[in-house]
């Protein structure tokens, strides 16, 4: 083979990644402009029945919170949340590859945070490098448990969202009835998942052997369960404080059936949209009546989040830095 035909196949074998990527950088980009587009043109309608500019609208909904008494139930919640999501990634580890002190695992947590401004799961590959460098952990082990975590963390919100909307009646948007159906298929994937790894389903298949499932094979139902127990109080903790922060927005809500809503509109927060977007456009859609405080509410109630996160990990940068390069 020729140094040209040996070039041309390397530039062959490196461009799928890289137009995959790029595909999947211009349908966010669609989908982030669609949601701006769509907030706009609500927005502006909203402030047109006002008799108001657009500027002039949004400032009035801005003007009429306690942002005091919010910025303490965002704080608050944010430092929870920490505390929990350390837990439960201290678990996952102790239990599929090694015991592992929740104080170690502060710092990469705390660090990973900054990096999931951007993407969340880019978070998590972060901390498998920082644990292969530190504890001397196989990456491969670590990305297992970070799968392991992702996984459970989609079926932990459709249960905690099919339980809302059950518990919630009649008082969540009609799309909603979806939830469900999509629960049912949910259960009858994991049935299927769960006999999978455990060999009952396709005993000589050789996939559930890839290192990369590691975390899967050792798994045994009580793991997810205890996933699901460990995890709760932060969503339980999020309906309180979510709640409330909507009453200060001056937008009516239900404890109850904010506990259907919130799962729905973290899986839309997961979609990595600038400035949350995707998670912004739903607030809108979900309580159509008041749009000005619903994109106030999601804009300011989802980036304090992520940007306070990151803070707690730059208290814990240097830490992190010092852990892993001594």
């Amino acid at each position: 083979m020729t140094d040209a035909e040996t070039s041309r196949t390397e530039q062959e074998d490196t461009g799928a990644p890289a137009r995959k990527s790029n595909v999947g950088r211009i349908i966010f980009l669609i989908i982030t402009a669609l949601c701006f587009a769509y907030l706009y043109y609500r927005l502006n309608g909203a402030a047109a029945r006002e008799g108001l500019s657009l500027i002039e609208y949004m400032t009035q909904v801005f003007a009429n919170v306690d942002w005091v008494t919010w910025a303490a139930l965002m704080v608050g919640y944010s430092l929870l949340y920490f505390l929990i999501d350390t837990l439960v990634v201290t678990r996952a580890l102790s239990w599929f590859i090694s015991p592992i002190k929740y104080t170690d695992i502060m710092p990469v947590r705390a660090s990973a945070y900054i990096i999931s401004i951007f993407n969340e799961q880019v978070g998590k590959g972060a901390m498998a490098v920082y644990l292969n460098r530190r504890h001397n952990v196989p990456a491969w082990e670590v990305g297992s448990v970070m799968i392991f975590i992702m996984f459970c963390e989609v079926f932990y919100l459709l249960a905690w969202a099919t339980l809302g909307y059950f518990l919630s009646g009649g008082a969540l948007p009609e799309v909603f009835g979806l939830i469900p159906y999509l629960a049912l298929a949910g259960l009858c994937f994991f049935t299927v998942w769960i006999l999978y790894f455990n060999g009952t389903i396709l005993p000589n298949n050789k996939l559930r052997e890839a290192r990369i499932l590691h975390a899967f094979r050792l798994a045994k139902l009580w793991h997810y369960g205890a996933f699901f127990v460990l995890r709760s109080p932060a969503i339980l903790a999020a309906v309180f404080v979510y709640t409330t922060a909507l009453i200060l927005f001056g937008v009516d809500a239900s404890y109850v059936a904010m506990l259907g809503v919130l799962p729905v509109v973290f899986f839309a927060a997961a979609v990595p949209t600038p400035m949350r977007a995707a998670a912004i456009t739903l607030w809108v859609v979900l309580f159509p009546e008041n749009e000005g405080q619903m994109a106030a509410f999601g804009f300011v109630q989802h980036n304090f989040f992520i940007l306070f996160n990151a803070a707690i990990g730059l208290l814990f940068w240097r830490r992190a830095q010092r852990d892993l390069f001594g």
